[in-house]
């Protein structure tokens, strides 16, 4: 049997007594605050200052009007030549497509020697006419003759002009139907120019929304279909429809951006963010700070001693990344924004470290608003 020296004995039974104390309570005030839950958040200071309220809307880079031009056959023929290809910059006058001149050419001979016979006839009937031999009526009926000979000429002669396509204006070609010895009518689209230094973004906005767009307004517009994109730059409203459009049951919206980072491409999907309304003088915080509270809202304002007191908040507009408040909330407070959903009422708070970039993005980003 192994015995312990009585010094050992005795310091053991001592180092377990205080244990007994202090877990019986022992601590009084100090280990009870010391339970007290404490949460990691991040939190703002509400400040007043301009609320710009926005409209975000996807749209679709198009080309603007009479900057775009759509060649076709004048009459049914064949594709004779092809001197451009998709993708070309021309110039103004540059020859694009040939189509067959055969029967172009016939057709226009055909017309002249109507023409011509139509002339002389006219000229007969007239002199006969003074002579007294034919009647007048002979001479409206050759007048009328000559009439349509000669619209029939102009009409062949201009065919013939057209049946060789030329860029009516400087630009790219974006759209080439034409292919070699290929059959043609009049409603086939054989090439497409448009300028490219002349693009307009249409964005569609809901009726109600658009009621409250002006022309002129600011617009920012992010590549993609999100505010988040790659920044393109800022334009300014130059339309709004006045009609729905029977698909979308959208109005559209045309914006004009003569200044972008970069060049834009026809059909490129564009997020544009319109300025509705700028407030002045209001107070706003992060939506993140925004916690649903039944049909409303509440936020948790820090008091002085880092404790979290729900408060019933109205809020007004809304922005990107921030909500104006109209009641519940004075200037100068600080509210909690990142870790709002994990606190309650009367929770002692504490500073949370700054989260990662992905992290931030998802929590809702930074917490002040950026205007």
């Amino acid at each position: 049997m192994i015995t312990f020296p009585r010094r050992s004995t005795t310091a053991t039974l001592g180092l377990i007594s205080a244990l007994a104390t202090a877990s019986c309570g022992g601590g009084g005030d100090d280990a009870e605050a010391d339970s007290t839950p404490v949460v990691a958040v991040r939190t703002a200071v509400v400040v007043a200052r301009p609320f710009v309220e926005t409209v975000g809307a996807i749209g679709t880079v198009i080309a603007r009007p009479g900057h775009v031009a759509s060649l076709g056959a004048p009459a049914p023929t064949r594709v004779a030549r092809v001197y451009v290809a998709e993708g070309v910059r021309v110039t103004r006058g540059q020859l694009l497509v040939e189509l067959d001149q055969a029967s172009f050419q016939a057709a226009a001979g055909g017309a002249e020697a109507a023409l011509t016979a139509a002339e002389q006839a006219y000229a007969r009937a007239e002199r006969l006419n003074r002579e007294g031999v034919a009647p007048r009526k002979d001479v409206e009926q050759a007048s009328a003759e000559l009439a349509r000979a000669r619209s029939e000429a102009v009409a062949t002669r201009r065919a013939a002009q057209l049946s060789v396509l030329r860029a009516p204006i400087a630009g790219v070609v974006t759209r080439l139907g034409a292919v070699l010895g290929a059959s043609v009518d009049v409603n086939q689209p054989l090439v497409e120019v448009v300028d490219p230094s002349a693009l307009d973004i249409i964005l569609t906005v809901t009726p109600a929304e658009a009621a409250r767009v002006r022309r002129g307004a600011p617009v920012t517009l992010a590549a993609g279909q999100r505010a988040s994109g790659e920044a393109l730059g800022t334009a300014a409203v130059a339309d709004v429809a006045a009609a729905v459009d029977s698909v979308s049951r959208g109005v559209a919206v045309r914006v004009r951006a003569p200044g972008l980072r970069r060049p834009m491409r026809i059909g490129e999907t564009v997020f544009g963010r319109i300025v509705v309304a700028t407030h002045e003088s209001a107070l706003s915080v992060p939506l993140e700070a925004l916690v649903p509270d039944g049909e409303g809202f509440r936020v948790f304002v820090v008091d002085s001693a880092s404790v979290a007191h729900a408060r019933p908040v109205t809020v007004g507009a809304r922005a990107d990344s921030t909500a104006e408040i109209t009641t519940g909330l004075v200037a100068g407070e600080r509210v909690v924004t990142y870790g709002a959903y994990g606190v309650d009422d009367g929770v002692k708070v504490t500073a949370a470290r700054a989260p990662s970039a992905p992290a931030a993005r998802v929590a809702g980003g930074d917490t002040t608003e950026r205007q």
